[in-house]
């Protein structure tokens, strides 16, 4: 008996690192200061554009969407959705990410398929200016199926004190502008998985490809349509939709006092959630308690400022909608 009989192929993983090291250095940022393979990451930050720097941290995963990935056999798209979500969940705090680390545990280390991940990651990490500066690999035979695996991430980023935001400006009257999904993003899969169990290669109207197509849709990011309006008064709060929904997440940032009032016709619902409505009997309320049914992130505006983002937002060829109003209890 040795360690590869027992089901953990160190070669395997060492195969792996080989194979994605020249990818990993293509997102190293001026404050990476070491390479892979070190015990720790090491990145020195400048803060000198920056009166208080404060260090905003996220950590995350995709969630059964994973089991879609290993159906299909298509790894890549995972790596990007959980970098992207990670960085929607600080950016909405107004941080700017610096580096990443990612966590990839496996039953048996196929070295392809985790670089194809990793390539995801990296194709993300270009995208939002963000170093990914070291990861961990398991091989856990006994805990996952052979083909099984789980993929989490963390994040850390900057943010000035005084440009923080965290919605304690909120005032009745504000209102509430929705920037488009690009469909379930990383949440209500395991409701989604259960409504298309066994039908994964259906086709439906209105659908480009397969339900297993679209549903391995990038969780998108919204960093570079955000990132203008960081340190801008007219922003009051942002809200990143994720599990819970979007009264759920949009509730987070509200001040005592407050609520809601959202116009849930004033968007165009992408296919898949009628679809999923529809072929699995789920009631409204739990539609919008699991599902970000078309709406990725919510930006909460001063009512006099609301024509000036948008049109900022629309030279970004970007679609918005004014999806409700802040309102007094």
């Amino acid at each position: 008996m040795d360690y590869k009989k027992a089901g953990v192929d160190i070669g395997a993983g060492e195969e792996f690192v080989r194979m994605i090291k020249p990818q990993v250095r293509k997102t190293f940022t001026p404050g990476v200061i070491t390479d892979i393979g070190a015990f720790g990451g090491f990145f020195q930050p400048d803060f000198s554009q920056y009166k208080k720097p404060v260090l905003v941290s996220s950590i995350d995963g995709v969630g059964t969407k994973l089991k879609i990935a290993i159906e299909l056999g298509i790894y890549d798209t995972v790596g990007s959705c959980l970098v992207n979500h990670c960085t929607n969940d600080i950016l909405v705090c107004g941080a700017k990410p610096l580096f990443f680390l990612d966590y990839y545990a496996c039953g048996k280390l196929t070295p392809a398929n985790a670089a194809a991940v990793v390539t995801g990651m990296v194709n993300a990490c270009h995208e939002n200016g963000c170093a990914l500066i070291g990861g961990e690999t398991a091989e856990m035979p006994g805990l996952y199926q052979e083909k099984d695996f789980d993929l989490a991430g963390s994040i850390v980023g900057v943010v000035d004190h005084e440009k923080i935001i965290n919605g304690s400006s909120i005032r009745a009257g504000d209102v509430l502008i929705g920037l488009p999904s690009t469909g379930l993003h990383t949440n209500g899969y395991s409701l989604a998985r259960k409504v298309f169990d066994g039908r994964m290669h259906e086709t439906f109207s209105g659908l480009d490809g397969s339900v297993a197509e679209e549903l391995l849709k990038v969780h998108r990011s919204y960093l570079s349509v955000i990132e203008p309006f960081f340190g801008s008064p007219d922003i009051r709060g942002l809200s990143h939709i994720t599990g819970g929904g979007l009264m759920g997440n949009t509730m987070r940032i509200i001040p005592d006092g407050l609520k809601l009032d959202v116009d849930w016709k004033a968007w165009p619902e992408p296919v898949i959630f009628d679809i999923i409505r529809r072929e699995g009997h789920v009631p409204e309320e739990d539609m919008r308690r699991t599902f970000n049914l078309g709406i990725g992130l919510v930006v909460i505006v001063e009512k006099n400022a609301v024509d000036t983002v948008l049109s900022s937002l629309k030279s970004q060829q970007e679609n918005a909608y004014i999806i409700g109003t802040v309102s007094a209890n």
